[in-house]
């Protein structure tokens, strides 16, 4: 096993991987304080610092094109919360269905993966439709695109799943089959630091 593999196992970066990704996200912050008025960078990173792991979920949702930012700040409980915040759906999480069950019940053309099974694999949720609304409140998004969000269970027991875009200057909730998949269908994940 190679020392990459052994690290990309522990789900723990590399001490250059871990200074560019932080490197990322300081620029990202201060390029969009209109997401985050009130908070600190200082603050943030000493919770990223602190907590390794969610380190490595932050940097899975940059590898597959996410541009993760904070978003906001529990005070409760502590946590930062970042959200994707590409300008489209993640280009490394397109084309893909719902769920296991979705991807299982295709008798031809599968895709690749499933949105659930990513997000558990990244350490990450796929945002809820209350959180895909409240990013848009931020700034508009998925203009040419779309996103899977969580599914409530009474709907994906009949089979279905739902998505979300932005377009003619509003939100819209749609529904598909949960095995659908399209090239500009992907998921926006959170998480909480």
């Amino acid at each position: 096993m190679t020392q990459e593999n052994e690290i990309s196992n522990k789900k723990e970066l590399s001490p250059e991987q871990r200074e560019e990704l932080l490197k990322s996200l300081k620029a990202r912050f201060e390029k969009n304080r209109n997401r985050h008025k009130d908070l600190e960078w200082a603050k943030v990173q000493a919770k990223l610092d602190a907590n390794t792991e969610k380190l490595w979920s932050l940097n899975e949702m940059e590898r597959t094109g996410g541009e993760p930012d904070v978003v906001g700040h529990d005070q409760e409980k502590d946590e930062y919360i970042f959200y994707d915040c590409s300008a489209e759906s993640p280009k490394g999480r397109r084309s893909v269905c719902y769920d296991r069950e979705a991807l299982e019940s295709r008798k031809k053309h599968k895709p690749e993966n499933n949105a659930i099974d990513m997000a558990a694999d990244m350490g990450i949720e796929l945002l809820t439709e209350e959180q895909y609304r409240a990013l848009q409140e931020l700034e508009n998004f998925d203009k040419k695109t779309s996103s899977w969000v969580q599914t409530p269970p009474d709907i994906r027991e009949l089979g279905g799943a739902l998505y979300c875009d932005y377009r003619f200057g509003h939100v819209f909730l749609y529904h598909n089959g949960a095995e659908s998949y399209y090239g500009a269908r992907g998921f926006r994940g959170s998480l909480r630091i």
